[in-house]
């Protein structure tokens, strides 16, 4: 049995891992149909299912930051998961990013407070083709920047790369240690000189991003 989840319902081969345990639960009753939930253990909400199309699907919140997304991602892979699309959050770094825009990872990497990084992780390909060609003209690529801090804040140095997040860089190395093919698509939520997306529009990004990740993983 694992030590962070105990499953209350199956966990399927396919999951859509999110941060937050509420966008958890929003996404579960969308893209599976009487979603069951599998675990409530430390306040990281999964529910599990069949999807319309006839899938088994595990929707699994992560928590905050990159070692919690870690070790659920190898609970997960220990319980059965095999494939897995990240949907996340994440503050723009390229100047030409607005909130609401999807930007699908090409690469992560670990970046510290004092501006040093690590190396690049990078997504499945095969999955994250299958994703780019699910959301066409709705996304684009970038790199990404996980921080250990929640966004670049004054005196910390700027990292390099299109969005901030803090989890796609630890999740992609322990995916790829697992075995597990992972891809990641963030949405942008804050950008520079613009207002912060609001949780409605915040919620249909979700939903869209989702729904490519189902088709990415069928």
């Amino acid at each position: 049995m694992p030590r962070r989840l105990r499953p209350t319902a199956d966990i399927y081969e396919d999951a859509i891992l999110v941060g937050d345990p509420g966008r958890a639960m929003a996404l579960a009753q969308v893209v599976i149909e009487g979603p069951k939930m599998c675990n409530h253990a430390r306040g990281l909400w999964g529910y599990s299912g069949m999807t319309g199309g006839g899938c088994g699907l595990t929707v699994q919140a992560t928590g905050m930051g990159g070692p919690s997304a870690a070790v659920v991602l190898g609970d997960l892979a220990d319980l059965a998961v095999r494939r897995a699309v990240r949907i996340g959050t994440g503050a723009a770094l390229a100047p030409d990013l607005r909130p609401g825009n999807l930007v699908v990872a090409s690469e992560a990497r670990a970046w510290r407070g004092d501006g040093r990084a690590g190396p690049p992780t990078v997504p499945d390909e095969a999955l994250t083709a299958r994703l780019l060609a699910a959301l066409g003209d709705e996304a684009r690529v970038g790199r990404v920047a996980s921080l250990d801090v929640i966004h670049p804040t004054p005196g910390h140095p700027t990292p390099e790369g299109h969005v901030a997040d803090m989890q796609t860089a630890a999740l992609l190395a322990a995916a790829r240690h697992l075995g597990v093919a992972l891809a990641a698509v963030l949405v942008v939520t804050e950008a520079a000189g613009f207002d912060e997306l609001e949780d409605e529009a915040m919620a249909e990004r979700a939903i869209l991003a989702s729904q490519a990740a189902l088709k990415a993983m069928v």
